[in-house]
């Protein structure tokens, strides 16, 4: 079994064929369910709230994949539901009390990660790395979808990749999100990513099925 893992965006289904591409993701082989929390503060967007995160929870097969692009996440983990297995992801550059956003995750059972953006350096992490289970690398800026690779990410993740291991936390997963299209998911898995948000670059790509598009991913990102 493969440790890569593709986590296809919610954010990219359409909006009136969410169920029908729920059933399909989970049949074509995805093994996570990403979903973009936005508030309109940290990021100038609004996306998926709790309420459809409630309810693709009691749906989903899949265990969640949680990204919360929101300020002060320490203060509203009771507004989301996720437990056992699921992943939550909290930007490192919006909330003052990092740690106790942490704790909460994992004292739900879910794992943990923080986000960082394409400009935050990864030695933001030296006093965390005890308290989460994975990094988010933020290949674009946060936001919106559809945007180009900041290019200089996938050094970044070979450099991250190489620091964790030298550390000791070589077991962290790290996970990319931002235009994980073909070509590029390969070079982020060449370059140590575990976890592939997948979008309208890939998995959700025209011209092709979920499936189709799940399978040709798979194949590139498999080393």
């Amino acid at each position: 079994m493969s440790s890569k893992k593709i986590a296809p965006s919610v954010m990219c289904a359409p909006l009136l064929e969410v169920e029908r591409c729920l059933q399909e993701l989970e049949s074509c082989g995805s093994d996570l369910l990403h979903i973009d929390v936005m508030d309109g503060s940290f990021v100038s967007n609004y996306t998926l709230g709790t309420d459809f995160i409630r309810q693709l929870k009691e749906r989903a097969k899949l265990p969640l994949d949680i990204h919360l692009m929101i300020n002060d996440p320490e203060r509203k983990m009771d507004w989301f539901v996720f437990g056992e297995g699921d992943y939550v992801s909290v930007h490192f550059e919006a909330s003052a009390h990092l740690h106790r956003a942490l704790t909460a995750i994992r004292a739900r059972g879910a794992k943990a990660l923080v986000a960082i953006n394409p400009s935050t350096p990864i030695s933001s992490l030296d006093s965390l790395l005890d308290d989460i289970d994975g990094v988010l690398i933020m290949t674009v800026n946060p936001g919106f979808a559809g945007q180009k690779l900041v290019e200089s990410t996938i050094k970044k993740i070979q450099k991250l990749r190489t620091w964790l291991v030298a550390e000791g936390y070589g077991h962290l997963e790290i996970e990319v999100d931002g235009n994980v299209s073909f070509e590029n998911a390969k070079r982020m898995s060449e370059a140590g990513a575990d976890i592939f948000v997948a979008g309208s670059s890939s998995v959700f790509a025209k011209g092709a099925t979920l499936a189709e598009n799940t399978e040709n991913l798979r194949k590139l990102i498999e080393l």
